[in-house]
């Protein structure tokens, strides 16, 4: 019950030109399981794509959601006109959020679900990067950018599999792709952090994202004809159903939430948990192996997350 509370407390609107603040245990805690269910969304996206095309589950996931969201929008007292008031940031986040997961989706066509995490989740580097240089406030010191570094370096030792010699070439096109959605990922928190996207209504800011998202891959999914391949199946409805509730709807939503209230730069540093998770998702999930780099980088990970926010 405790938990929930501190859940509402965290996702609650706030009022226009609140401070940032550092992170606190609750933030901490809150981006732990936050990092938890994006661990496991590449392995819930790869486990069923032979029934149901990456690109489908991303269309079909956020065009559920977006109606969900919008349900909830006009319940929070959100209207048409404070839609328009903020629509320009607002396509420019849909458009960055659509090309994070047309990227993701086409790579996995080509890499592993574990080299995905590793360049998806880029993105903090990127965000924290853009954020020092361009937003007041979110610099990070010297001590703070050797954690930075020590964090990615474990997580692409933690993440470093054996690659198959005889596929590297569509290994390097997926994982290309993945850094592709890293950086589109990081240029949506940047607009969001530099517009007037940062004080409206975090479930303002999703709608944006999930409508947009829907009405430019939903018609790209029928054109390919990927709608009419789908198999019904009960792993895919489950998968769809985890997707659409926990990754588009109650994920993000906690995650905008936290965006307004804490510093970005140091949130996002939690971030390289996600692909540790997704490592351990794919080992049970999967039957992928756990490795010696895998416990050796997660150990660094964890070290240079503490010397980012103590």
């Amino acid at each position: 019950m405790q938990e929930t509370k501190q859940l509402s407390n965290a996702m609650a609107p706030t009022g226009g030109g609140t401070a940032r603040r550092h992170l606190d245990m609750q933030a901490s805690a809150l981006m732990v399981l936050f990092c938890l269910a994006l661990g496991v969304q590449q392995v819930a996206i790869k486990m069923v794509a032979a029934d149901i095309s990456p690109l489908a589950q991303i269309a079909l996931r956020s065009s559920l959601a977006a109606l969900l969201v919008a349900a909830l929008a006009y319940r929070q007292g959100i209207r048409a006109a404070d839609l328009r008031a903020h629509l320009g940031p607002g396509i420019l986040v849909g458009l960055g959020f659509a090309a994070e997961f047309v990227f993701v989706a086409w790579g996995l066509n080509y890499t592993l679900a574990s080299h995905m995490s590793v360049f998806l989740y880029t993105a903090p580097v990127f965000a924290a990067l853009g954020l020092h240089l361009l937003v007041p406030g979110e610099q990070l010191m010297r001590r703070q950018w050797v954690g930075v570094g020590l964090a990615f370096s474990g997580m692409v030792l933690a993440m470093a599999p054996a690659i198959d010699i005889d596929n590297a070439g569509d290994i390097l096109r997926g994982d290309l792709l993945g850094l592709l959605a890293g950086l589109a990922w990081a240029a949506t928190t940047l607009v969001i952090r530099r517009s007037s996207l940062s004080e409206v209504p975090p479930v303002q800011t999703l709608f944006y994202q999930l409508a947009f998202t829907g009405l430019l891959l939903l018609p790209a999914t029928a054109l390919l004809g990927d709608l009419g391949r789908i198999q019904a199946t009960g792993a895919v409805v489950a998968s769809l159903t985890f997707q659409t509730l926990v990754i588009s709807l109650a994920a993000l939503l906690l995650w905008f939430a936290l965006l307004r209230r804490y510093f970005a730069s140091q949130l996002g540093i939690f971030s390289f948990l996600s692909p540790v998770f997704g490592v351990l998702f794919g080992a049970l999930m999967l039957g992928e192996p756990l490795t010696t780099n895998f416990l050796a980088g997660g150990m660094a990970l964890l070290v240079g997350l503490l010397v980012v926010t103590r």
